[in-house]
Parts: structure tokens; C-alpha cells; sequence
């Protein structure tokens, strides 16, 4: 369908929404069950890709034995994590195609080429992992080149993930597909785009070195002698990773279109509380790891993993306000 502006004829862009499926019962089960599978793929995710990154920081330092320490720690437990990873990935995905699905199938499309590649990347890079930790005796220098390819390849999807769920909300910008079609449509002219990115990258920083942390505790914990100073290095990372989500989190915020801005900045209660609330989990959570309290740090985080999960629902919802909302579904009863 066309719309009239200015005297042109335009192309009416919710007419590009497709029409979404019934549910079966009331999307709130639906979006708390997104919420909670959520915050727990975040965490491991944010755990594999920063244990990743701070092996291969270490590989590129000169070497030494803490080095080689948190080599061998992330090359034992990597390929762990990617299991759960994507396993734990399943379940936030399947909640949210039930209620975005209509929205995420489309802009899935527009990066498809790139959306497929994830898959083939990703167990290459699975390969990789187990790679670095059955051989790692024996490779030698061979041990960076894994583990940069491994994390690598964990950027490069997670740049693919924000352009897909950025274009997701835009639909306005799906007109371009009539264009180009390729499959290979990035969203450059986003402008949340790569705050969005970094502010999910630099919390896997911060969350990696505090499993990092938590694991040398642990160690410490059984009678392990010579666990301070991994404490204190895996908080460090800590520690710096999220000071720096403050600005990185200031960028995204002040990204926003301004309609969007103002809801958190007093115009929603529910906006700003979500908000406000993570920002004061978020400043405890920095005194904390300050002190190295590592498993109060691990419990404040989650929680304050919870709240920003929290405060990303309410701003997908906004910007998707003109076009669909999941409170609008068809409610058809099947609670078997």
C-alpha cells in the first residue's frame, strides 16, 4: 500500500509487517519466560566471549606463568561454555519468535547471507576451541592464532546479531531491500549501532574476568595456594570493563531518538525505575569488585544483568510502538 506526503506517493511501511500468529496464552508468560532464559544466555555468552578476548590479550603480552595460567583456564573451559552458550540460546530465541516473530523473520531476511553464516562460523569456531585446549602442549605459537580466530569469529556474530535486531525495529528501513536484495544489508545509518555493539562486547570483558576471578576464589576457597593475584587480575578486568559501560552507556543512551530518551528520563515511571534501578545496581556492583568481594559482585551483577534485560524489553517495545506490540496478540486459550 501507498501513502500520500508532501504531494508524492510513498510506500506505507507497516503494511511491511506481517500479520503475526495467535498465541495461547497471555503474552506476559511469554515475555517473563524471555526475560529469565535471557539474562542466562547472557551470562554465559558474556563469559565465553570475554574468557576468549582475555586469553588472547594474554597470548599477546610478554609471557610468564599467570599468563600461561589464564591461557590454560579459558582453554579448559572454553568449549564448555560455547556448549551451554547455544543451548541456553535456544529457549530466549524460541520465546521471542512467539512474540517478534513476525518482526524478526523479516529482518532476518534482509541479512540472511550474513544470519546463515553465523551457523557455519560458529562451529568452526567450536572446533577451534577444542582445538586450543586438546593440543595446547603442542602448539605452541600456533596457540594465538586459535584463539584470536575463536574470538574473532565471536565479534563477527555478535556484530551480526545487533544489525539484525536493529533492523528489526526500523521497518521503515526494509523498503531498501527492493533495492538490494543480497542478503547482506547492514544497518550503518543506524545510529545505535555500534554503542549497541560495544555495550554488549565490553560486558563480555567485564563478565569474563570475573568467571576468571570466581574460579581462582574457588581454587582458593578448596586450599589452593597462589589465588590472589588471579583474584585481583580477573576483577581488574572487572572492574575497568564496566567503569567503562558508563560511557559507552552514556553513548547509547544519548543515541536514542528523543521520544525514545525522554520515556527514561522521567516521562515512564516504569522506563526510568528499570533504568534508574541499573544504574544504582551498576555503581554497587563497581564498589564491589573495587573491594573484591567476588561473590557478592557475581550476585549483584546477575541482578543487575536482570534489570538491563528489563530495560531493553521496555526499549524494543518503544520503538516498535507505531507498528506492533505483543499486548495486541490474539489470545487463543491452550494452556495444555
Amino acid at each position: 500500500g501507498t501513502t500520500q506526503k508532501n504531494g508524492k506517493e510513498i510506500m506505507d511501511v507497516s503494511n511491511l509487517v506481517p500479520t503475526p500468529d495467535s498465541i495461547s496464552v497471555h503474552w506476559g508468560w511469554f515475555e517473563g519466560l524471555l526475560l529469565l532464559t535471557f539474562v542466562l544466555h547472557l551470562l554465559f555468552m558474556n563469559t565465553m566471549v570475554g574468557t576468549a578476548f582475555i586469553a588472547l590479550v594474554s597470548h599477546l603480552r610478554k609471557q610468564g606463568t599467570e599468563e600461561e595460567a589464564t591461557q590454560r583456564n579459558v582453554a579448559s573451559k572454553l568449549p564448555y561454555i560455547i556448549a551451554f552458550t547455544v543451548n541456553l540460546g535456544v529457549a530466549p530465541f524460541l520465546f521471542f519468535q512467539v512474540l517478534y516473530g513476525n518482526l524478526g523473520y523479516a529482518s532476518t531476511i534482509l541479512v540472511a547471507v550474513l544470519w546463515m553464516s553465523v551457523v557455519a562460523l560458529l562451529i568452526i569456531a567450536y572446533y577451534s576451541a577444542y582445538a586450543y585446549r586438546i593440543k595446547f602442549d603442542s602448539l605452541k605459537s600456533w596457540r594465538v592464532v586459535l584463539i584470536g580466530f575463536t574470538t574473532l569469529v565471536f565479534f563477527f556474530i555478535g556484530f551480526v546479531y545487533v544489525n539484525n535486531f536493529t533492523l528489526m525495529l526500523r521497518p521503515e528501513r526494509w523498503v531498501e531491500y527492493f533495492e538490494t536484495s543480497s542478503g547482506l544489508m547492514l544497518n550503518w545509518s543506524e545510529p545505535t549501532l555500534w554503542p549497541r555493539y560495544l555495550h554488549f562486547m565490553v560486558s563480555c570483558l567485564a563478565v569474563g574476568g570475573l568467571f576468571l576471578a570466581l574460579l581462582a576464589h574457588m581454587r582458593q576457597r578448596r586450599g589452593q595456594e597462589g589465588m590472589e593475584k588471579r583474584i585481583v587480575n580477573g576483577m581488574r578486568w572487572f572492574f575497568w570493563a564496566t567503569l567503562s559501560q558508563v560511557a559507552v552507556g552514556g553513548w547509547f543512551f544519548m543515541a536514542l531518538p528523543s521520544e525514545i530518551r525522554s520515556l527514561f528520563s522521567g516521562q515512564s515511571t516504569a522506563h526510568t525505575h528499570s533504568l534508574v534501578w541499573g544504574l544504582v545496581a551498576t555503581v554497587v556492583v563497581l564498589v564491589l569488585a573495587y573491594r573484591k568481594k567476588v561473590v557478592a559482585t557475581v550476585v549483584v551483577l546477575v541482578a543487575t544483568i536482570a534489570l538491563m534485560s528489563v530495560s531493553r524489553e521496555l526499549l524494543r517495545q518503544a520503538y516498535l510502538k507505531d507498528y506492533f506490540s505483543p499486548a495486541d496478540l490474539e489470545v487463543v486459550p491452550e494452556y495444555s
